[in-house]
């Protein structure tokens, strides 16, 4: 085959301080024996996108510096924030971490896959193809399509992750935060199937109703006047031990923490200067909340641990054969369990378009955007 080419969507910053994004052309060469080159037809913008995408840039400062047939935006990046973004200054990186598509060339081993929808992870899928490792891409499921299987990895391992994270450690319940979200119902359809009680926390009403659509038990909103006392009766019900965090900043982890020791506490036999005997875990995984995570430690005495969470170090220490388990479980249940649903679907331009960036950029519970490189 003659090379194909076709945009990409690219953020660069500069040693002045601006983060650019823009459209560039890029060359794709035949496939290796290994590879697959894909037209790339759905990737949907997730938050950890847009942390490559934005970076430490300052949204307000957003202007539309391109062209109509060319889009591009700029930023500027806080002083500041210079100093952790050495290693990326002037380097024009691709974005997007998983997407679908057909593939249309293969290298010799993968030639049955021409023609065939594939799921792919790997990076540089915010484009119009995708040259990928074999390993890199799973077909997708007769009749499925590439919106289906767009977003078969970040979501989907990221709340099985969480249940085998809970059965690993010995807890028996999970509290969850931002709980509405594609990744939210999807851990909550889980839970209902595998009967692992799950506390479910939201900020509105009706993104309680979405989880109470799906077979929810235990849904809290925060705002709530008396959403601590809710959440302490919620881990005594469930006995819940392990948090999952998406907000990270604020005192809402500190509170899950505390609930969880009060609800320890009211079948201790006696008191203890160093609280309950329950080891109490809060796994941060996002930062809907950029601002600093504030923990009142002498609430919840002196069993407890807060970490970070992040899908793929936690893969490579789960090992293969837990990590096919899991994808093949994805696979089987990729348009019930692993449904995603989008706000909208946008081109590569239109993703330039500054009231569009605007919107997907805020990260608001129940909306998530699909590209489709296509359009």
């Amino acid at each position: 085959m003659s090379d194909i080419k076709g945009l990409e969507l690219r953020s660069i910053v500069d040693a002045e301080g601006s983060l650019t994004l823009r459209l560039e052309e890029v060359t794709y060469p035949a496939p290796a024996d290994d590879e697959v080159l894909v037209r790339v037809e759905a990737a949907p913008i997730n938050p950890s996108d847009l942390g490559l995408l934005l970076g430490p840039a300052d949204v307000t400062t957003l202007e539309e510096v391109g062209a109509p047939d060319a889009p591009a935006l700029r930023f500027s990046v806080p002083r500041g924030r210079m100093g952790g973004l050495r290693a990326r200054i002037g380097q024009s990186l691709p974005v997007g971490n998983e997407g679908a598509g057909t593939v249309v060339a293969a290298g010799a081993q993968g030639q049955e896959l021409i023609g065939r929808k594939v799921g792919m992870i790997g990076g540089a899928m915010f484009a119009q193809y995708r040259l990928a490792k074999l390993r890199e891409v799973v077909p997708l499921p007769e009749g499925a399509s590439a919106a289906d299987g767009a977003a078969m990895f970040v979501n989907p391992l990221t709340s099985l992750a969480f249940v085998e994270t809970m059965r690993a450690e010995g807890h028996k319940a999970i509290v969850h935060t931002a709980a509405a979200s594609n990744l939210g119902q999807m851990l909550q359809k889980i839970c209902l199937a595998d009967g692992v009680p799950l506390v479910n926390i939201v900020r509105k009403p009706e993104q309680a109703a979405i989880l109470r659509d799906i077979g929810a038990t235990h849904v809290l909103n925060s705002q709530d006047d008396d959403f601590r006392a809710q959440l302490a009766d919620a881990c005594a019900e469930t006995g819940a031990t392990i948090a999952f965090d998406a907000i990270g900043g604020g005192t809402l982890g500190s509170d899950i923490v505390q609930a969880m020791e009060q609800a320890a506490n009211r079948n201790a036999g006696e008191y203890s200067r160093y609280g309950s005997d329950a080891f109490k875990q809060l796994y941060i995984y996002g930062a809907l909340d950029t601002g600093a995570t504030t923990l009142n430690r002498l609430a919840f005495g002196f069993q407890w641990s807060v970490s970070g969470f992040l899908l793929t170090p936690w893969l490579k220490k789960a090992g293969a054969e837990t990590a096919g388990r899991m994808r093949q479980r994805i696979a089987d249940e990729l348009t019930t369990t692993f449904a995603s649903n989008y706000t909208a679907t946008i081109g590569l331009k239109e993703a330039l378009h500054a009231d569009v960036l605007r919107a997907y950029e805020r990260k608001a519970t129940g909306e998530k955007y699909l590209i489709d490189p296509t359009r």
